[in-house]
């Protein structure tokens, strides 16, 4: 097990295209680091030229403190799981789990051994005898997962494990892989562009953008103080509401919306806004902190109305879609109370929850 750094690594194609762009990146000895962002933005690429599968064009990985710019892939100690599986289609399960052991020559008690190890832990001890073909989805994947185990590598690399998975097979896939990770610590470098995946798999989160690194940090710190427009609206689903205001004085710190709506900037934030009084700033807003009134709505909460567009029954809760000023806007709200398109509706917003951001930074102030 050790630790991987990142540093000023760059990967430029022909034509000068970079899709890596000098980016730094410390992952700890044990830790689960998640790259996640949308497709072409150098998640893929940053893990293959950890793993050695892509050259790098300039900066340096460093693996367990050596580094490995020109260090084959067979030699980095390294175990990957592809998006595709991969597995061998005319070998057991046995044989595709120690392939890799057999071909650096290790004693058969100590393959079967590793092999059963892994078996036990990924609940696939009966498919053991079983071709790939036999095999459903989830259990290619758990295959797939038990052979990178059996190596006991340095680091773990995961390429979008999941996407080719249904849906409900990838909720238990993502508990299988913690729950593995709980087990056997491992250095793990996991690419996805499904952001729920990156939420609840990672010690901490790498999101990536245009082949740099928009922001590193804990699930909880990069959902609830995002420091980049592009965080705030990639991480979380429903995605964050981004309306444009301008910040006036009018007996008081407020918002402008563009029909002219005033919402009252929260005391506690009056300090913080107060220098960017009289610009044109973007209000974001999530949907769970736009919901129906409560009586106990604490000082900060302004009303708004909505005519709604769309209405969501999503069980636990229901999600309302509606426009204000041309800009599509999701509230969430009580599964129990009944709303219809067309309908006028008070909602509550949350202004002690609410993030301004600058328009020509895209900056969280």
């Amino acid at each position: 097990m050790a630790e991987v750094s990142i540093r000023k690594v760059v990967k430029a194609y022909e034509g000068g295209v970079q899709a890596v762009k000098g980016i730094d990146l410390e992952i700890a000895d044990h830790e689960f680091v998640v790259l996640v962002g949308p497709s072409g933005c150098g998640k893929s690429t940053t893990l293959r030229m950890i793993a050695g599968l892509e050259e790098i064009s300039d900066g340096q990985i460093w693996i367990g403190g050596d580094v490995v710019n020109d260090v084959p892939p067979r030699d980095r100690d390294i175990a990957m799981v592809f998006q595709n599986y991969a597995l061998y289609p005319h070998m057991s399960v046995f044989d595709n789990m120690a392939f890799g052991l057999k071909l650096r020559k290790f004693p058969k008690e100590e393959i079967r051994r590793r092999v059963d190890d892994a078996a036990r832990m990924l609940d696939i001890q009966p498919l053991l005898q079983r071709k790939p073909k036999a095999l459903s989805g989830g259990q290619r994947q758990r295959v797939a997962m038990g052979r990178a185990i059996v190596r006991n590598p340095k680091v773990f690399l995961f390429d979008e494990p999941l996407s080719n998975l249904d849906a409900k097979l990838r909720v238990q896939m993502r508990t299988e892989i913690k729950k593995v990770h709980q087990t056997i610590p491992t250095t793990t470098v996991y690419v996805t562009h499904d952001q729920v995946e990156a939420m609840t798999l990672a010690d901490r989160v790498v999101v990536m953008n245009g082949g740099i690194i928009e922001q590193v940090g804990p699930p909880q710190e990069l959902y609830h103080r995002p420091t980049t427009r592009f965080v705030a609206g990639f991480i979380g689903s429903p995605a964050m509401n981004f309306l444009p205001v301008n910040l006036i004085d009018d007996g008081g710190l407020k918002l402008r919306l563009a029909d002219g709506t005033l919402l009252a900037v929260p005391p506690q934030r009056v300090d913080r806004y107060g220098p960017y009084k009289g610009r044109r700033m973007t209000l974001g807003l999530r949907p769970e902190h736009l919901t129906e009134p409560h009586p106990a709505d604490r000082p900060g909460t302004v009303h708004i109305q909505a005519l709604v567009d769309v209405v969501e029954p999503m069980g636990m809760e229901t999600l309302l879609h509606f426009f204000i000023e041309g800009e599509p806007v999701c509230a969430r709200i009580d599964p129990t109370i009944e709303v219809h398109h067309g309908q006028v509706f008070t909602l509550a917003a949350d202004l002690n929850q609410m993030h301004l951001i600058e328009n020509d930074s895209g900056r969280v102030v």
